[in-house]
């Protein structure tokens, strides 16, 4: 008689239901909160993460205990603080390596393309030039595209703009040492009036371009971030300039630049503060 065939792996138990609730397991939940706030500054105290967890001092001190044996936290004995361990940076890297931002932006992008109706693009810095490595075409007629493998001048497109105005001021002084090329009557080749540009992109979120590269062209990107806040890539939608209209910019930029946050959260990267500054 044949052998009973075995049950096929499974995510879930079959009688869970994803329509339905499940109750966290409380401990292991009050263990990954505490993890959570241990990794929320470089060290703490267990005094101060037991307020802040509004837990006992001697269930805390427990629980820290318990990830210690884990390697996912460390304490320093001669400044009795606690900061996150080795275990929890290898957790960290397994996630990076399949949290990359072109797997995850893909999925995003192609939601923001049918959201805005328009083809969504992601571009990064290489050296001095800007690279187009990513794109979802939008299913209109007339569209507004650049091939992927494209490269352009960094002050004449939005994705360049998104990322100059993040980056250190060493970082852009040296992307921007090379004069920029006057490829239509918009391109802004007068360097004080596209740092003030950057100083509204900081301030806003997100950059436009207004046939300043292409004529016809229009653009609106934002800015994605690493772990370290450092801008690594740039999310856009193109469109023709008669379709974008200046006024639209408003309506459309939210979008981009919540779009671009969420590929930014999605790859466990954090949104840079402005920097003070434009030399």
């Amino acid at each position: 008689m044949a052998e009973r065939q075995t049950d096929r792996a499974r995510g879930r138990p079959r009688s869970d239901s994803s329509s339905k609730s499940v109750a966290p397991v409380q401990g292991l939940d009050r263990g990954l909160r505490m993890l959570s706030l241990v990794a929320r500054q470089e060290r703490n105290t267990l005094t101060a993460l037991a307020a802040t967890a509004d837990m006992a001092p001697s269930t805390a001190y427990r629980m820290l205990e318990t990830l210690r044996l884990h390697q996912l936290v460390v304490f320093d004995t001669p400044t009795q603080t606690w900061s996150v361990g080795v275990e929890a940076f290898r957790i960290g890297q397994r996630y990076a390596r399949h949290g990359n931002y072109l797997d995850v932006g893909r999925t995003v992008m192609r939601a923001l393309s049918e959201a805005t109706g328009e083809t969504a693009n992601i571009a990064v810095m290489q050296e001095r030039e800007l690279v187009y490595v990513a794109q979802i075409e939008t299913r209109a007629p007339i569209r507004a595209f650049i091939p992927v493998g494209t490269r352009g001048d960094p002050q004449a497109s939005a994705i360049g703009k998104a990322l100059l105005a993040y980056m250190s001021p060493a970082q852009r002084n040296d992307v921007m040492r090379v004069p920029p090329k006057a490829f239509t009557s918009n391109t802004r080749i007068d360097r004080n009036t596209l740092m003030h540009e950057l100083d509204r992109v900081r301030a806003c979120g997100w950059a436009g371009d207004d046939e300043e590269r292409y004529p016809g062209m229009r653009c609106i990107a934002a800015p994605i971030f690493n772990e370290y806040a450092e801008p690594i890539a740039g999310l856009s939608i193109s469109a023709p300039a008669a379709r974008l209209a200046m006024a639209e910019f408003e309506r459309h930029a939210p979008s981009v630049a919540a779009a671009a946050a969420e590929i930014t959260s999605q790859i466990g990267g954090q949104r840079s503060r402005p920097i003070v500054g434009t030399s």
